[in-house]
């Protein structure tokens, strides 16, 4: 094999990449975080395309898909593209006003009922002589509808002075606020130019790349594509089951805040694992405002609930969405949330999906292969017949 001044070229690159690499490590990932945080906005805008692009493309199969109307044709992605984001906005604004004011009103209740807490608890320790007579008398003496007055002016003062803070950091929350309307803005060109995007880069891979390696890299992003996408909707409807059956349950067993709670824990289990505790957390603490008792039973039929969804539910409609077994669903959130915790749970189901759909395609391949080339040895006469 002769080796051109190309090939030549192209070799002594490589070796030294690897030596920079390898020698000057550190600047070079220091180099790499410098370029990823000053991109972070363009990167944060395609996370957002790419998440509303799936909402977005359904409405467009909606709307007036088979219309020839030159109007409606135009106006179908704008239309769409604010679709999707005001259904977006609607479902977090929803959440919040279903759960927001009630959980300041649960931290009200429970503020209020402190000190009545407190004086039946030393009645109780009363009627059990476990503590010393004098000390029991002082703590009888406190006014502690005071002291938890005092205790929330405390409070309040700290607010106070973190506002101060925040306002004299006003430089930082103006950089936040002009990277989040970054993102939303290059989402938006994103999504609207999604078709002429896609057809740049498959020119620019045409010119520097070969035909296979083109196909390859669009069978590996296709996978990928496909994978996440039908993560992100499998999340969702799970999401949506789960929030239902508990909504329902707790109907049922006749627990208060029964829709809000619902909608939290619903909200919550997009978050694979984590989600559900803290759902049950916070629940579990409003319900708490109105019968103690009511809580725990909250707490049990949430964990029952949990585990049925999680052994169930979960493997069936994520995992069959995907197309990958449930029991590879369940490893994959394991390994992914201890490798990299809730992150590593959000990419460890879509990761492993690819990577076996990946590895069967692979081993069907050579399967079909290896059984096409034994047919035809098969098929050949052997030796000695004079057939």
């Amino acid at each position: 094999m002769k080796l051109t001044f190309k090939d030549l070229l192209k070799i002594g690159t490589g070796i030294f990449l690897v030596y920079l690499a390898i020698n000057h490590w550190s600047d070079a990932l220091r180099i790499a975080l410098a370029v990823v945080g000053a991109a972070s906005p363009l990167i944060v805008g395609c996370i957002i395309a790419y998440l509303v692009n799936i909402i977005m493309a359904s409405y467009e199969k909606l709307y007036f898909s088979n219309s020839k109307n030159v109007y409606l044709i135009k106006s179908r992605r704008p239309m769409c593209m604010l679709l999707a984001f005001l259904s977006l906005i609607a479902v977090v604004t929803l959440v919040i006003w279903l759960v927001v004011p009630q959980l300041v009103s649960a931290v009200g209740v429970i503020v209020a009922g402190i000190p009545g807490f407190i004086e039946g608890v030393l009645e109780q320790v009363k009627a059990w002589n476990i503590l010393p007579e004098d000390i029991l008398a002082y703590l009888e003496s406190i006014d502690w509808q005071s002291q938890i007055s005092q205790i929330v002016k405390i409070v309040g003062s700290g607010i106070g002075s973190v506002v101060e803070i925040l306002i004299t950091a006003v430089s930082s929350v103006f950089d936040w606020i002009v990277t989040a309307l970054i993102s939303m803005i290059f989402s938006i060109y994103v999504l609207a130019s999604k078709e002429k995007l896609a057809d740049q880069f498959h020119r620019v891979c045409r010119r520097y790349l070969s035909e296979k390696t083109i196909g390859k890299m669009d069978y590996v992003f296709g996978v990928i594509n496909d994978c996440f996408h039908r993560y992100i909707v499998g999340q969702c409807v799970e999401a949506v089951i789960l929030g239902v059956l508990c909504g329902v349950g707790m109907a049922i067993l006749k627990l208060p805040y029964a829709m809000m709670v619902g909608t939290l824990v619903a909200f919550t289990a997009l978050i694979p694992i984590a989600g559900a505790y803290i759902g049950a957390a916070v629940g579990a603490f409003m319900i708490l405002t109105v019968d103690p008792f009511k809580a725990l039973v909250f707490l049990i039929f949430l964990i029952v609930l949990q585990q049925l969804e999680g052994n169930l539910i979960y493997p069936r409609v994520v995992g069959s969405s995907m197309g990958l077994p449930g029991i590879w669903v369940l490893a994959a959130v394991t390994i992914g949330g201890g490798i990299m915790g809730i992150a590593g749970m959000l990419l460890g189901v879509p990761l492993a999906a690819a990577a076996y759909r990946f590895l069967r395609d692979d081993v069907c391949a050579k399967e079909e292969t290896a059984s096409a080339e034994e047919i035809p040895a098969e098929n050949e006469p052997k030796s000695g017949d004079n057939s």
